[in-house]
């Protein structure tokens, strides 16, 4: 049963992409965990509006954010090619939106007063770079037309946030926390690597940050831990920067693993104490619930490679 946070910890579960394995179990499992808060960042599937139908079912604090997968058909030149639905009659992607409502934040904020805190949401549907895609999808939902704009949006929401601490969560994460194929957003197809970070969602963190406001967590996914490229390398999941923000890739895919015992689940945990990010772990569930490993990611004080500052 879910119990009242001290205002001093907070328990969070943080979901990186889903890529349609979100069921309704998932939900229990959350209840059973005893988070306090729920974060989805992205990535359900291809347009996957009963999936996203579940996850707006969860009966907890929560924000969702969108990924590029979640506008598939519609903003994606091959997607819109292969739409399996008439776009002239329907809209999935305003659909899931509106199944999430408040819920969702792209573009804005949403408040926890029992948390004293702010989660402001970055771009949605981004699929990373530092090339503006989806041109008309921008221009067309959001009357957004480049990455000044979007940085705008996501800067005047975190202005605007009621509490002095606010954690930024984006399907895709800052452009600046590296450019090699292992760094969180670090691409890992193709000959060569790059940075494969938003560069609006840098500013605004970095503005942010600035202007005095406490930033002690950005959450983000698109980059799977497991690297694309034949290699048993994996993706670095947390790094700091100098303000003492911590930078946290929870794309563990695929986050629901078959085995003779029955599926195993994973989440990612986050505990912040006094504002400030305490510990990250992810953990693996058993099909009743039981914890059969738990993998520490970062705990607060340990040694870690700061990165520079964002871009």
């Amino acid at each position: 049963m879910h119990q009242s946070p001290t205002q001093d910890q907070v328990k969070i579960a943080v979901v990186g992409d889903i890529h349609d394995l979100w069921e309704l179990e998932d939900n229990a499992a959350l209840s059973h965990l005893n988070v306090d808060l729920a974060i989805f960042l992205g990535d359900y599937g291809n347009e996957a509006v009963e999936v996203v139908r579940r996850i707006a079912a969860v009966d907890l604090p929560k924000v969702a954010v969108m990924g590029n997968h979640d506008a598939y058909y519609s903003a994606s030149n091959k997607g819109i090619k292969n739409c399996p639905y008439d776009r002239t009659r329907e809209d999935w992607v305003q659909l899931q939106m509106d199944l999430l409502g408040d819920a969702h934040i792209g573009f804005s904020k949403r408040e926890f007063p029992q948390f004293n805190l702010t989660i402001v949401g970055g771009r949605p549907f981004s699929w990373g770079g530092s090339k503006w895609r989806y041109r008309k999808f921008y221009s067309d939902r959001f009357d957004v037309r480049n990455f000044d704009e979007s940085s705008d949006l996501i800067l005047a929401a975190a202005d605007e946030a009621d509490h002095s601490t606010v954690i930024f969560v984006a399907h895709v994460g800052p452009l600046g926390l590296g450019s090699e194929p292992d760094d969180p957003c670090g691409k890992d197809w193709g000959k060569t690597s790059a940075d494969y970070g938003d560069p609006d969602f840098a500013r605004a963190i970095a503005l942010t940050q600035e202007s005095g406001k406490r930033v002690p967590l950005v959450t983000f996914g698109h980059m799977h831990h497991k690297l694309k490229k034949d290699s048993p390398q994996l993706r670095k999941r947390v790094v700091t920067d100098p303000e003492g923000t911590v930078y946290f890739n929870a794309a563990n895919v695929p986050r629901i693993e078959k085995s003779e015992a029955g599926d195993r689940r994973s989440f990612s945990l986050v505990t912040l104490t006094d504002g400030n990010v305490a510990a990250i772990s992810q953990i693996w569930l058993d099909a009743n619930f039981k914890q059969l490993s738990a993998e520490t990611l970062y705990a607060s004080g340990q040694s870690m490679i700061p990165i520079n500052s964002l871009s």
